[in-house]
């Protein structure tokens, strides 16, 4: 078979120097998203895509099994309680609140306020008493989210839009009157190309202009930081964090409110300096909680006098095998107790502690081995919580636990009936390059045996967990007939916060040779061949399939390669970039550049290889992830791949790099598993 030709993309002879090196970027002329060279070949890449695809193999069954739905864990503020929802026919999930009397009613649905289905909901908060909602959205995924606050009772928006909100927490005093929130400064405020950061935490009076709202912490810390802000339930403790970027530790400071004017509190530091996350949780009965990885990769959670919060004491000690994820506070009884969320090898559990002691007494009963996520208890006390709970095969569901009776129920499931495949799934440990051990989740069909078409998949980086939850596309391709592997790579969260370290920075490549590993491993058990294995990845985890498959390019038969990051080089310039260099390093330092340039996929792209088939996917709104990698690489790789494996490009208009409606994701996911198909043997 002989493929077509690909579009014509010029290459010239740009080349930086940094730090006595040479540094090659022959399609640099493809960052210029405007310019009309670059909308010619994108066009022109669009057209041999839609040549090049087949039929959607996969998409009606994938609409199908998303006809679950999702439910959401709720918060509750007093007699009321809020949640999301989305019904098997809706694009987006609506939130609801839930009166007193039991009375269900819509506060937000997206598809009410844009019939596009292009407006996403960011982030909800409700008030402490219920009564005011402050939530936030955007727009054709561009995540810029402008914040808005509504009357709960009538549902009409009493504030908004305030702009330059994105990622803002909320943090509401009592009574509703006024909160405090991070807000960027104005573009015309700050230097150019630097409008994406420049955070200030605010308090903003409900009903006032925004040119009324006083700037309480930010001024003179660096333009990347990011700030975290709440407010303890009874309006006397305000908590500020600031990390930089996404740097895995925080500083942090407090205020007591009671002492010194709300316009103007008196932050007192709790850490500063130290390399480690801490957050802080006001307890009703006076004490402050902390959970923290300092000295405990895994996490632990200790008490103190909120008037003394650096003397701690364990209360949870670290675990030597499961990372503390979560805690919920419960005293409506004879012995209070303290929930503790966890996940032990990417499996989560929920045990039951003295609230007094830390003694465990017990474990909370879990529907299976699967995802628990949000803990929920009512913040005035109480006896019950709430947790959401998936797996590989079970929709989203939201179950109660009774601390009285100690028994577990399922309080709401996702409103759609799907019928689900059989699958079977295990988890295996297998052992990476330097013989670290690194586990694996296979799902499969469950008669038969391999070698099957294989997809394993993986992130490998910022902490971030891989953990078994429901996915259309992985049911739809087992049931088809193929196996999909998620691997636990270092970088990730899975076995805490030294796990993360041990795959980033001068750590990086130790992610590629998990992932090498976990392919070899997929290979040596039977499960599958080079020639039917395909990796998949997106964001952080499209920089790992980019690298894998420039470094191995003989052990993957396709790659699906999503948002990606593969000029490493140059990636701090565009986008978020400027954020994650806590993560990847900088290439203005020259130790760094050297970690970067060790591996950088763009970079190390050679003429003359067999590449795999590959199919990059990207969003043109996507403000994190520029476009721009996945544009540069796919022209090199057309360039200078040998055979008759297609690259490919599928560049998708007015949607970004995080939410988007459910057809659209059907469409992606389609696509991307057709094209897998083809080139696995499927």
């Amino acid at each position: 078979m002989t493929r077509e030709p690909y579009p014509t993309a010029r290459r010239t002879e740009t080349v930086d120097d940094l730090h006595g090196t040479p540094v090659p970027d022959p399609y640099r002329w493809l960052e210029d998203a405007e310019g009309a060279e670059t909308a010619e070949w994108l066009l022109a890449q669009q057209d041999l895509f839609k040549r090049e695809s087949e039929p959607q193999r996969f998409k009606e069954r994938i609409a199908e099994l998303l006809r679950s739905g999702s439910v959401g864990v709720p918060a509750w503020r007093g007699e009321r309680h809020f949640f999301s929802r989305r019904t098997p026919d809706q694009e987006h999930a609506v939130y609801y609140v839930v009166d007193g009397d039991g009375t269900e009613r819509a506060l937000i649905d997206p598809m009410a306020l844009d019939s596009s289905g292009l407006t996403t909901l960011d982030a909800v908060q409700p008030d402490k008493e219920g009564r005011l909602l402050a939530y936030q959205l955007s727009v054709g995924g561009d995540e810029e989210s402008k914040l808005y606050v509504m009357d709960v009772a009538t549902g009409e928006n009493v504030e908004g839009p305030i702009d330059r909100c994105r990622y803002s927490p909320i943090a509401w005093l009592p009574g509703g009157e006024a909160f405090y929130y991070v807000r960027r400064l104005p573009s015309d405020q700050v230097p150019e190309g630097e409008s994406q950061f420049h955070r200030r935490v605010y308090l903003h009076r409900v009903g006032a202009s925004t040119d009324a709202d006083v700037m309480i912490f930010g001024e003179g810390l660096k333009m990347t930081n990011y700030y975290g802000v709440s407010v303890s339930r009874d309006g006397r403790w305000l908590q500020v964090s600031a990390s930089e970027g996404t740097a895995p530790r925080n500083d942090l400071w407090v205020a007591d409110l009671t002492a010194s004017p709300i316009e103007a509190p008196a932050l007192k530091v709790v850490q500063e300096g130290v390399d480690a996350q801490t957050g802080l949780h006001f307890g009703r009965d006076g004490l402050v909680y902390v959970h923290t990885d300092r000295d405990a990769s895994r996490g632990r959670v200790c008490v103190a006098d909120p008037e003394t919060p650096t003397e701690w004491r364990d209360l949870i000690p670290e675990d030597p095998e499961a990372v503390l994820s979560d805690y919920a506070i419960l005293d409506d009884l004879d012995r209070p107790v303290m929930l503790v969320g966890w996940t032990r090898h990417a499996i989560s559990e929920i045990s039951v502690h003295d609230l007094s002691t830390g003694e465990r007494v017990g474990e909370v009963p879990s529907p299976g081995l699967g995802t628990i996520g949000g803990i929920s208890e009512r913040p005035e006390g109480g006896h019950e919580a709430w947790f959401g709970y998936t797996d590989n095969t079970t929709p989203p569901t939201i179950q109660r636990y009774d601390a009285g009776t100690g028994e577990t129920t399922l309080w709401a499931s996702s409103p759609g009936a799907v019928e689900v495949p059989p699958v079977r799934t295990e988890q295996v440990v297998y052992q990476s390059k330097d013989g670290t051990d690194v586990r694996m989740l296979i799902i499969s069909p469950v008669d038969g045996d391999g070698p099957r078409p294989t997809i394993l998949y993986g992130y490998g980086g910022f902490g971030v967990s891989m953990t078994p939850g429901y996915a259309a596309s992985v049911l739809a391709w087992v049931e088809a007939g193929g196996v999909y592997a998620i691997a636990n790579l270092r970088g990730g969260g899975e076995e805490g916060e030294n796990w993360h370290r041990a795959g980033m920075l001068a750590n990086k490549q130790n992610v590629f040779d998990d992932f090498h590993a976990a392919a070899e491993h997929l290979i040596a058990t039977g499960v599958t061949t080079s020639e039917h294995l395909a990796i998949s990845g997106g964001s952080n985890g499209g920089l790992l399939v980019g690298a894998a498959l420039t470094q191995r390019p003989d052990l993957y038969a396709a790659v699906a390669c999503s948002a990606p990051l593969l000029d490493m080089i140059r990636y701090e310039k565009f986008g978020l970039g400027a954020t994650w260099n806590v993560e990847y390093g900088s290439a203005d330092v020259p130790e760094e550049f050297g970690w970067l340039s060790a591996y950088s996929p763009y970079h190390h792209v050679r003429e003359g290889v067999p590449y795999p088939a590959t199919l990059f996917t990207v969003f043109q709104s996507d403000t994190r992830v520029h476009p721009l990698h996945a544009w540069k690489m796919c022209a090199a790789l057309q360039h200078s791949s040998t055979g008759d494996r297609p690259v490919l490009l599928r560049n998708e208009t007015e949607v970004g790099h995080g939410a988007r409606s459910i057809s659209r994701s059907v469409d992606l996911s389609a696509d991307t598993l057709t094209f897998l198909a083809k080139h696995t043997g499927l």
